[in-house]
Parts: C-alpha cells; sequence; structure tokens
C-alpha cells in the first residue's frame, strides 16, 4: 500500500506561474517537469505515483520538492550550483596554469621544492579568483593533468644535466684527445706495445682520478648463503640493519700503456695524500723518465703542498687538465665504474681496516692480468703533425704559489693552454 501523500501548498500566484511553464512551447524539458511535479505534489499525490505518472525516478522527485521546501517555488525550477556542463577553460587561463608549473612553488612562499598535480591543482584552487581567472577556483585534478600533458610537462619530475660552464671546454678535450692519440700510437696493429727507442725519451701516461667516500659497512648479524632449492631461485639473505664504520677515499690510476692500475687508500683525498700519491709514482717508475697524468681540476691538485713537492722533482711530471665538467674524458672513470659493480656494490665488511684491505686486494687481482685502456671517441679528428705537445702539459703547476726558495724554478701554468705563437721557454 502507498504512503499517504502529504501535498504542498502553492499561493495562486505559485500554481499561475508554473501552469504558465506548461503552457510554454520553448521551455527546457527538465523546467516543464519540475513544474508538473510541484502541481501534482499540490493535488496531494504520492512522490512514487508522481515518478511513476512522468516515468522518472523517486530521487528527481524529492530533489525538487527540497529545493521548493529549502528556496522557493523559482529555486525548484533552477538547476543547482554546478550542475551542467560547466565553461570551458579558456586559453588565458591555461597559459596561466603553465606559467605557475614552470616555477618553483618557493616562487609563491611555499615549502615545497617541485610542482606534484594534486598541489598544483590545491595552489591554482585557491588563488585561480583573485588572478582573475574564476573557472580555475573549481578546476579539477584531471583538469589541471591534462593542460600539464598537452603542454608536454612534468613538474614533479628532474632530469639532470651537466652545465658546460668552462668556455674552453673543446679545446681542453682536444688538448686530452691528443694525449690519448700519442698513447695510441705506442701500439702496433697487434695491439703490442712498441718500446721506447734508444734515443726517445720515455714518457709514462697514467689517467688519474680520486674516489672519496666509499662506505664502510658492517652488517649486524651474518648473511645467510644461498641454498639449492626445487621451489624458488635462492639468495644470499642479509638483514637489513646495518652499521656504518666510516668512509675511505681511492686515489688511483692507471697506466695507460701497460694497463697496471696503482691505487693509494686513504682516510681522506687533500693535497698530502696527493703528494704521497705522487712519490708513490716517482718510486715506481725509472729516473729521468716523464710522467704524465691526465686529472682533474681539483684544488689538491694545483695547492701549494702540490706546487712545492712539484718543484723538488722538476721535470719528473707533466699534468694534462681535462675540462670542467669533462671527467668523462677521464678513462679512470670507466675502470673506477667496473670497480663498483664488480666489488663495492653492496659489500660489507667487519672493521673499517677490512674495506681497505679487500680494495688493495682487487687491485691485485686486476693487476695479474693487466689490459690496457683504450679510447675510440673522436680520435680519428686529431692528426700529431699539426699538434704541438708543449701546449698542452705542464710541468709544474704555479709559480706565485710556491715556497720563497723555489720561486725561481720553473712552474708550470695548469688549465690554460698557450697559444702556439706565445710559447716560451723558460730557464
Amino acid at each position: 500500500m502507498p504512503k499517504s501523500a502529504t501535498p504542498i501548498f502553492l499561493s495562486n500566484d505559485d500554481k499561475s506561474y508554473l501552469k504558465s511553464i506548461l503552457q510554454k512551447g520553448t521551455v527546457e524539458a527538465r523546467v516543464h517537469r519540475r513544474a508538473k511535479i510541484l502541481l501534482l505534489k499540490s493535488d496531494g499525490m504520492a512522490d512514487e505515483a508522481i515518478a511513476d505518472k512522468l516515468d522518472i525516478s523517486r530521487p528527481t522527485v524529492k530533489l525538487c520538492l527540497k529545493k521548493y521546501m529549502e528556496s522557493g517555488v523559482k529555486a525548484a525550477m533552477e538547476d543547482s550550483k554546478g550542475r551542467g556542463r560547466r565553461i570551458e577553460i579558456t586559453d588565458d587561463a591555461k597559459a596561466w596554469v603553465i606559467n605557475i608549473a614552470c616555477q618553483k612553488p618557493s616562487a609563491f612562499g611555499l615549502p615545497a621544492e617541485l610542482w606534484y598535480p594534486l598541489s598544483l591543482t590545491r595552489y591554482i584552487n585557491s588563488v585561480a579568483e583573485q588572478e582573475g581567472y574564476p573557472r580555475m577556483a573549481t578546476a579539477s585534478e584531471f583538469s589541471i593533468r591534462k593542460i600539464l600533458r598537452k603542454a608536454m610537462l612534468n613538474p614533479h619530475k628532474v632530469t639532470y644535466y651537466c652545465e658546460k660552464r668552462d668556455p674552453d671546454f673543446e679545446k681542453k678535450m682536444h688538448d686530452v684527445l691528443v694525449i690519448y692519440k700519442q698513447v695510441e700510437l705506442r701500439f702496433d696493429e697487434n695491439g703490442s706495445l712498441i718500446p721506447f727507442a734508444g734515443d726517445e725519451e720515455p714518457v709514462h701516461t697514467l689517467s688519474y682520478d680520486e674516489k672519496p667516500g666509499i662506505q664502510a659497512i658492517a652488517t649486524t648479524t651474518g648473511d645467510r648463503p644461498p641454498a639449492a632449492s626445487t621451489e624458488k631461485m635462492s639468495t644470499v639473505q642479509r638483514d637489513y640493519e646495518y652499521k656504518r664504520l666510516g668512509t675511505l677515499s681511492l686515489l688511483a690510476a692507471i697506466d695507460l700503456l701497460t694497463g697496471e692500475a696503482i691505487p693509494l687508500v686513504s682516510n681522506t683525498h687533500k693535497s698530502s695524500d696527493f703528494v704521497t700519491f705522487l712519490k708513490i709514482l716517482d718510486e715506481k717508475y725509472p729516473k729521468g723518465d716523464k710522467i704524465r697524468l691526465i686529472l682533474d681540476n681539483h684544488s689538491a691538485h694545483t695547492s701549494r703542498e702540490t706546487q712545492e713537492y712539484l718543484n723538488t722533482v722538476p721535470g719528473r711530471f707533466e699534468f694534462v687538465f681535462t675540462p670542467t665538467h669533462g671527467s668523462w674524458l677521464n678513462m679512470v672513470e670507466g675502470f673506477f665504474s667496473k670497480m663498483t659493480r664488480q666489488m663495492l656494490s653492496g659489500i660489507r665488511v667487519g672493521p673499517k681496516e677490512e674495506l681497505k684491505e679487500r680494495i688493495l686486494k682487487y687491485f691485485e687481482e686486476i693487476n695479474e692480468v693487466p689490459v690496457p685502456y683504450k679510447w675510440k671517441y673522436r680520435l680519428d679528428t686529431i692528426d700529431l703533425s699539426e699538434e704541438d705537445v708543449g701546449t698542452i702539459v705542464y710541468e709544474v703547476v704555479n709559480a706565485k704559489a710556491a715556497s720563497p726558495e723555489n720561486q725561481g724554478k720553473r712552474a708550470p701554468k695548469a688549465r690554460t693552454r698557450k697559444p702556439r705563437n706565445q710559447i716560451t721557454t723558460n730557464a
């Protein structure tokens, strides 16, 4: 049995207004339907009966009646705010959103570093009215994502690049390639090293760099070894807990002629460590031979302490500097990458000293069968007949920083390549 209907009271003016809507031929169907709902309800018809008569749902009937009870007849005839098709987002509004997305949140007084779609949407919603874009006050995250996608923007992601801050990058890279070309010509067509001729000054060319901050990490419990199983692949099992024991620095060079790797493991990588490494090289190679190092522009390589040592062994060392942000030109970087993959990745030790021992052991294994590194990139552009190595290598570093007793000695100038027409011979 249907529930008893409670009629609504309509004034004569309200009834006249509603009947006039029904008599119009151009009124929207939904407005025509709402007018019928109110008139039928005022006659005492139940909600369910009204829905059946007009072939609509009961919620539609109830919503119309609710709006009438809350705000009157005219409110019942209109759509609720926000209903219907929304106003299109204008090109100006889209450009405004893109402009915000292309700036950091901190530029707008927010603490975040990057815009994420949700945080960008919330900010846009909060300032849209005052910025003159009222439509964007109700823009959804989906709409914001759509704008960003069409503009090919991902403001929540970071892509790293290497800024070429060295104005002489190409020139310095060319200098390094000249040295690599010289090394290449020291090998015959079979890849065998050609011995230095009797009247030829031996030059030992090495690629040098530091690898600081190698973590010495210990496990709190021992690893569990893999066990043969027929059910699933077995792996080494390791507890998530670990203990940091400190860090070590590796100073290393690879001889580009022999492939031998030369290490120095230290707690630091200061000028004193670099000088110690130079002394190791001085002891290793025959007296009178040149030792040529390809290295970067780390301050330790041109410090006062380094310069003072170089002045005690004049003519022994030559430096060839890679350009700023040109570490990829240094072949020892490839060795470090290989070492990280083969040995350092995931390494766990007991005491910190064990890490040093294992690093040195790795070098011993490498040197059992040394393999010379070969450089190929752009070597075909180098013609040694057109090059003067004297404009590339430097015997000392900077005379100004040398100790007073060494001020008069020949001093190298790192970082600046001399023009060929300005080469001078110093005493």
